[in-house]
């Protein structure tokens, strides 16, 4: 992969100009034509979540080339990554529970930066997955920030959300580390910030039809990007991110209609193939070319895996590879990699911008979550059980046609 290229595909999004406010027909208001590269394949982007990376070697785990020890980060560098994701709690102090000892709050602010450092120092872009709760975010899952549970009112809700997102990225800028690239939430199929709400907390699940209380959150985050931008005159990359390609049309036709919340350059999704079935492997490029095409806006699979394998390496249960393998794709090294370029070819051809992996370094270890210690993902990861590289990894480089 040429990495010019690469710096001119950011280069090019970098002068897209956001859509004004949307028309009463729920159409999203016209924006200038997306200018395209000439070889569409150059600029498709490949990335990987490393979020687990630092506590795994914390607790034992390593990763190997060949039989010899190598930094994680290294390894995806030169296997052709060019972005690392990252998520980022408010203040994970459960982490504390898990553990004998004072440990790092994995996932807070200083393991994140501890992270971006190491992503940087290889000279890979990053991806900063603002998850605005002190723990998982995911599409059932958007508890409150303990610190933020007393607010009761919608203002004062998004001024912490706008205060909270500028410091973040302040204090990185400081260092020289902005990310590339921020998402304002993640896989926000109903909203943010509306599980284990207290009464008088502002509603925000727009599945409950509280579209402007969420537009306004949403706005406060992206407006906190836009002022960092605006203070170190960088582009950062806004994307918005939710669960299942069945979502895609209506939700962003609804964030931007309803909401309000058009400043934003990546329509994000994840898809996790043997989870989310209502869109076909085979049909999902013609909607990822409708998508891209109604919001004339970047497009990116923003989280997606596949098992090598339904064994698993550890007592902790996997909770991937479980259900039967789609067609063509067994659950093997060869059918693992063989998805991917299968995926990517697709979602180049389809007009998408990129890739990014889902904990790929998630070996086993001696780690702790809320559920278990070890890896529910040893066999999704581009590791074997004993912890060496499989080829899996190769498919960020593959001689992919337009």
């Amino acid at each position: 992969m040429n990495r010019i290229v690469i710096i001119l595909f950011f280069a090019l999004l970098s002068v897209f100009i956001v859509s004004s406010a949307c028309t009463k027909d729920d159409k999203p208001s016209e924006k200038p034509p997306v200018e395209e590269p000439d070889d569409s394949t150059a600029a498709f982007l490949f990335g990987a979540d490393l979020s687990y990376v630092n506590q795994i070697e914390d607790h034992g785990g390593t990763y190997n080339v060949s039989g010899e020890f190598k930094d994680p980060y290294s390894i995806f560098k030169e296997q052709g990554a060019h972005m690392i994701r990252l998520r980022l709690w408010h203040n994970p102090s459960w982490v504390y529970d898990l553990y004998s000892q004072e440990i790092p709050l994995y996932s807070g602010f200083p393991d994140v930066l501890k992270s971006i450092e190491r992503a940087k120092g290889q000279g890979l872009q990053v991806n900063l997955d603002f998850h605005y709760s002190d723990t998982w975010a995911d599409p059932g899952h958007q508890d409150v920030p303990q610190a933020w549970k007393n607010i009761t009112s919608i203002e004062v809700l998004s001024d912490s959300v706008y205060n909270y997102t500028y410091k973040v990225l302040s204090d990185l800028a400081e260092k020289g580390l902005l990310p590339e690239m921020v998402q304002i939430g993640n896989e926000t199929n109903c909203g943010m910030m509306f599980t284990n709400a207290p009464a008088a907390f502002p509603k925000l699940s727009v599945c409950d039809g509280n579209w402007s209380n969420a537009g306004k959150v949403f706005n406060a985050g992206i407006n906190a990007v836009r002022a960092i931008d605006n203070k170190y005159n960088t582009k950062t990359l806004i994307a918005l991110h939710v669960a299942d390609p069945k979502n895609l049309d209506w939700w962003f036709t609804d964030m931007i209609n309803k909401a309000g919340v058009t400043d934003f350059d990546i329509i994000g999704f994840s898809y996790y193939p043997n989870w989310h079935t209502t869109v076909s492997f085979d049909n999902l490029p013609a909607l990822v070319t409708q998508v891209k095409n109604k919001f004339n806006r970047k497009i990116m699979v923003l989280e997606t895996a596949y098992a090598f394998t339904s064994e698993n390496n550890d007592g902790y249960n996997n909770i991937f590879g479980g259900q039967s393998p789609i067609a063509k794709y067994p659950f093997s090294p060869d059918g693992q990699k063989q998805f991917l370029i299968d995926l990517s070819q697709n979602l180049i051809k389809a007009g998408a911008s990129g890739i990014m992996y889902w904990e790929p370094a998630w070996v086993t270890s001696q780690m702790k979550d809320l559920w278990g210690t070890g890896s529910s993902w040893d066999n999704c990861t581009f590791f074997n059980f004993s912890g060496d590289l499989t080829g899996t990894i190769e498919f960020m480089q593959y001689d992919y046609q337009k």
